[in-house]
């Protein structure tokens, strides 16, 4: 997998959404889930388990409970206690009305790790600014919530049992990406490649995402990856083409972008001549 780190593809108007975005997930991971400041020091204990699970249970999609409406009867509180098999997590009745197909859009913000939230992230930075460019804001931030609802629904639909939760930003972040791949196939994206060090190299948006959508696409079979139970690759593929539906029919409309004069975007500078 590559890392990608910057386009050849300059912005008309500043990305608002997109930070925005990126700064509602930076917040809710960081001053929200509990937790985390903890695990910075490495310092997580059973009490911080428990309102996570706690924290999860309210706030992120689970299938069945979208699919079927099946409410669990006993959820974590948050609390710890000592019980015949030694500590372990609290449960009782909900204190609370949970709305699955609103736990759709508080799951868009969660995230399960440091990892799983600056990869969605550098992946929305990278791409995001110039789909916004193109659909302008409000479209922009609607067509987001779209494929991330797109997303969920289709990964709850194919696990519609499941009492696990879905987290993250992913199947919305994949639709911008498959937006991107619609819009702008032939724009350079700077990339680094693991090889035994990070290799930077000036790859063709088509080969960076159309070689990310096959491999998502491979994993969701359970084909070359251990565990993918952890990982919602299905949500990826559905977000992914989903994305590149709805921005076909601005494809016609989008100019190629223009490439600075600069040796930092692969041109050499123009000479001024007397």
């Amino acid at each position: 997998m590559v890392i990608p780190v910057h386009d050849v593809n300059p912005v008309r108007r500043t990305p608002w959404v997109t930070c925005a975005l990126i700064a509602a997930n930076v917040v809710v991971f960081v001053a929200l889930t509990p937790g985390v400041v903890d695990s910075l020091t490495g310092g997580s204990s059973l009490a911080d388990l428990c309102r996570l699970e706690a924290f999860l249970e309210r706030y992120a999609v689970v299938p069945k409970e979208l699919i079927h409406h099946q409410m669990p009867n006993l959820v974590p509180t948050g609390d710890t206690a000592v019980g015949p098999q030694g500590p372990g997590c609290v449960v009782d009745q909900p204190g609370y009305e949970k709305s699955p197909e609103l736990s759709v859009l508080t799951s868009m913000f969660l995230h399960g790790s440091w990892l799983h939230l600056l990869g969605n992230m550098l992946f929305l930075w990278v791409f995001g600014n110039n789909v916004e460019d193109r659909m302008g804001h409000v479209r922009y931030l609607l067509f987001y919530l779209v494929c991330g609802y797109a997303a969920a629904y289709v990964f709850a639909l194919a696990y519609s049992g499941s009492g696990e939760p879905l987290i993250g930003a992913s199947g919305a972040v994949a639709g911008v990406l498959g937006a991107y791949l619609v819009l702008y196939p032939k724009v350079r994206v700077w990339v680094l490649v693991p090889f035994l060090i990070f290799l930077p190299l000036r790859l063709p948006a088509w080969l960076v995402l159309g070689s990310w959508f096959v491999l998502q696409a491979v994993y969701s079979s359970g084909a070359g990856v251990t565990g993918a139970g952890t990982v919602a690759y299905l949500a990826h593929v559905a977000g992914f083409v989903v994305g590149m539906l709805l921005a076909w029919p601005l494809r016609p409309a989008t100019p190629p972008p223009q490439v600075p004069d600069h040796p930092l975007y692969g041109r050499q500078a123009r000479r001024t001549w007397p």
